[in-house]
């Protein structure tokens, strides 16, 4: 896998990185013994620092405890692994039958969490993915967890206003730990790209992570023109969730719901998906292999974050980003209209070939 400098972090990073959730016991509670050997399957395919992403919300921090603890015991060297810490949720004590930040998401958690977004919040959250991560290793990336759902849960525009105020003050704290040598670079992650866009015109980020956005199946020119100008700033860009939930690889989830065979913007994707299965079979190409090689075509995005919890499972989203795909299988998707006709990197990849 080749290296690439992660924007204005100074950090080189490879073409996939590792999302972490299933550590924290995301919709399942998968045994220590698994845990660790996902963490080594990702150290046993990398050729080199391997880049993982978790967040104080994974398993209300649970995530970054396995991480810690995972690393420790494996004897890995703190220099060769970058962790991504997402910010804004707090753990505390459990005193219900089960979590009430995101009941039914978070399974066989000893503890709770609170969200805790601004200046004050921000450091608090800070301090103790420290804590959990343990003294031998740290976060390097910072950023704030979901700003986005955070805005839309205001209850109106006076609301949302003092919300981003909050917003712009946990960033605030972040640049003064970046200032300070504490860390390295600060970015953001949301589903909702625009409000990359608005945070970024007020904070001077070093780089981003777009969610459930920039897709084979989705690709709207204004975000692209977005993509643009990020890449034109030296903005480092990871491309996230790049399977819509699951769909394009063959899930009943879209976008964490499930369709309704129905409904007719339901049906319309269900079509989409079934001609891209069928050229992907006429192409020999795995569906999954297309989605991450498509998300990386843009010469701004320098990575693709992948999640599994399944350790065999690693080997196999490594070599994603690598796999040869023919040009003429580009060409027959973006002749049949699955690929935007604005999309024009796509032909820059096999023009370069």
């Amino acid at each position: 896998m080749q290296y690439q400098v992660f924007g204005k972090t100074g950090i080189s990073i490879p073409p996939i990185i590792f999302g972490t959730s299933c550590l924290g016991n995301l919709f399942t509670p998968l045994p220590h013994d698994v845990k660790l050997k996902i963490i080594k399957e990702m150290f046993a395919h990398s050729h080199g620092i391997v880049v993982m992403d978790s967040a104080g919300k994974y398993g209300a921090g649970l995530a970054l405890e396995v991480i810690g603890k995972g690393l420790k015991k494996l004897g890995i060297h703190p220099e060769n692994v970058i962790i991504s810490n997402k910010l804004g949720w707090l753990r505390i004590p459990l005193k219900s039958s089960e979590p009430t930040f995101e009941p039914g998401v978070w399974m066989g958690l000893e503890h709770d969490a609170i969200q805790k977004i601004s200046y004050e919040g921000i450091l608090e959250c800070w301090e103790q993915g420290c804590e959990l991560l343990g003294e031998d290793y740290h976060a390097q990336l910072l950023s704030v967890h979901d700003p986005d759902e955070y805005l839309d849960n205001a209850g109106n525009e006076r609301e949302r206003a003092d919300r981003f105020k909050q917003i712009t003050g946990a960033y605030q704290a972040l640049i003064e730990l970046k200032k300070s040598n504490k860390i390295q670079a600060v970015g953001v992650g949301a589903k909702d790209w625009k409000v990359i866009r608005e945070i970024i015109q007020k904070i001077d980020l070093d780089w981003v992570m777009i969610a459930n956005s920039f897709t084979i199946y989705h690709h709207p020119s204004e975000l692209m023109d977005f993509i643009d100008e990020l890449h034109r700033n030296h903005v480092g860009i990871i491309n996230s969730a790049v399977f819509h939930a699951g769909f394009l690889a063959g899930g009943k989830y879209f976008d964490y719901r499930v369709l309704n065979p129905a409904n007719e913007t339901d049906k319309s994707i269900y079509k989409w998906r079934d001609s891209f299965f069928t050229l992907c079979d006429k192409f020999n190409v795995l569906p999954a292999t297309a989605c991450v090689q498509f998300a990386l075509s843009h010469p701004g995005v320098q990575s693709v974050a992948l999640n599994t919890s399944k350790p065999d499972r690693i080997k196999e989203n490594v070599a994603m980003a690598t796999a040869e795909i023919p040009d003429a299988f580009w060409r027959k998707l973006k002749n049949e209209g699955l690929i935007s006709q604005d999309y024009t990197w796509i032909d820059k990849m096999w023009n370069d070939t």
